[in-house]
């Protein structure tokens, strides 16, 4: 019967009982919702909140997503920049750096000549000699001309021993030396106070140099320039970083130390509460994941270009734009690793998400995996292997087992102090090899071992008569 000749019969029966007209309506509406699909529709209660639930949980994933490049950067600023080894780590490899080492030469041997005013010495040098009896006139005349190039010549070979101080293993030395002991005022530079081996100026960091123009004088007066001995000590200072962003950078600091280790934690959550508030946890997982990726390829972006804007800032006379790259690239390159790990970490998950999903492809790939598994287990047993106890138990237990290895491999990236693509790459290929292995070792136990006809037969006739 369908619906037509269920509106015929009711038309017929509209003087008949009542109670048969409402069987007969009750029947018509279930016609109807067998046609529309077999579906209750939805009530509007429930429909609401299904609403408001999708609508919080893009709200979370969406802070989340922009809270994960600023966790990077925050756990970035309290580890690399906060911790005296760090920090001291961070800018070490400036000491081999040959733009940095020919900025540095050149500020010390500008620092010296200025001390020491050679041109004024030797010209008041020259006078005296040329007033000597002795002194023919012709040479007396030529000998004040002479200050010049003696002057040069004094500074090239000033400059010829501070070139062979930096390249040398002593300067990277003392390089470490003098940024160990400038890092406390670094750090009350970054949180507001001045002053120290490390100093702000405006909208200038600068590094104290009189240690390394003090190991200068030693070199040269045992080089034989005897008059180094005059240089007195001189807080010569070497620019850092020249930028109007040094004031933001300090209210950044404070910001991101004073959250520190939270803010990741905070990410975290949230991303999990909107997971949980989803509708379908797994796409939300995979769309979340592919947003906290877009989300660190944005913020390299603007790292990149806030890079531009600090090179034009710096003016070419107080440091060359090699030198102020190399400075700048040097000192946020952990930062940079940092944001590459939480990218690519991101994008495994992704992976592993769109991999736990109904589409072809996912069903295919697994089909492989477990295909491929099975065979490997299949020939160990031909071999001989067997799993005992032990694969029965797997069996059993082989959600927990999953969500261990997965959890293992949290708290591992988590605890790292500053982990690299190659450990979250390592991380995620040693928890696919423990899964494989879970699945390789869970085999439902033996069925027991039958019984031979025979045996049965002579079970079912009983004991046989003595």
């Amino acid at each position: 019967m369908d619906s037509r000749d269920v509106d015929s019969t009711t038309a017929q029966s509209t003087t008949a009982d009542p109670a048969e007209v409402e069987r007969l309506r009750a029947r018509v509406a279930e016609l109807e919702r067998e046609k529309g699909g077999g579906e209750e529709p939805p009530a509007p209660a429930a429909h609401r909140r299904s609403r408001w639930y999708a609508v919080g949980s893009a709200i979370l994933i969406t802070l989340a997503c922009i809270l994960a490049p600023l966790s990077a950067t925050a756990v970035w600023a309290s580890t690399q920049i906060s911790d005296t080894s760090q920090y001291v780590q961070t800018v070490a490899p400036l000491a081999d750096d040959p733009a940095v080492q020919a900025a540095v030469a050149n500020d010390v041997t500008n620092a010296v000549m200025q001390s020491l005013d050679v041109e004024g010495y030797t010209r008041q040098a020259l006078q005296t000699i040329s007033q000597q009896p002795n002194v023919p006139p012709r040479v007396a005349a030529a000998l004040p001309g002479l200050a010049v190039p003696i002057a040069n010549g004094v500074e090239s070979f000033t400059r010829t021993q501070v070139t062979k101080l930096v390249q040398s293993p002593q300067f990277a030395a003392l390089w470490e030396r003098v940024n160990t002991v400038a890092h406390q005022q670094l750090v009350k530079l970054l949180e507001g106070n001045e002053g120290g081996a490390v100093s702000a100026q405006g909208n200038t960091v600068t590094l104290n140099l009189a240690p390394v123009i003090d190991q200068v004088k030693t070199r040269l007066v045992s080089e034989g320039f005897t008059l180094a001995e005059r240089i007195p000590t001189v807080n010569r200072s070497f620019v850092l970083v020249q930028s109007d962003a040094v004031t933001k950078g300090q209210t950044a600091y404070r910001w991101l130390n004073t959250l520190g280790i939270w803010l990741p934690v905070i990410a975290l959550v949230l991303f999990a509460g909107g997971v949980l508030l989803a509708g379908d946890r797994r796409r939300a997982v995979v769309r979340g994941s592919l947003g906290v990726a877009g989300a660190v390829l944005v913020f390299g972006v603007l790292l990149a270009v806030g890079r531009i804007a600090y090179l034009n800032a710096v003016p070419p006379d107080v440091l060359s734009e090699q030198a102020a790259g190399n400075v700048f690239d040097t000192i946020v390159r952990f930062l940079r690793t940092g944001l590459r790990s939480v990218a690519v970490l991101a994008l495994l998950v992704a992976l592993v998400a769109f991999l736990f999903g109904p589409s072809r492809a996912a069903v295919r790939t697994r089909t492989a995996l477990e295909s491929g598994i099975g065979s490997a287990r299949t020939g160990a047993e031909s071999a001989g292997w067997r799993a005992g106890r032990v694969g029965p138990w797997v069996l059993a237990h082989t959600r927990a087992l999953r969500a261990g290895a997965f959890l293992a491999a949290g708290l591992v990236l988590l605890f790292w102090t500053r982990p690299t693509v190659l450990v979250v790459v390592v991380t995620a290929v040693l928890v696919g090899v423990a899964l494989a292995l879970i699945e390789f070792l869970g085999t439902p136990p033996p069925p027991p071992e039958a019984v031979p006809e025979r045996e049965l037969q002579d079970s079912d006739r009983g004991p046989r008569p003595s």
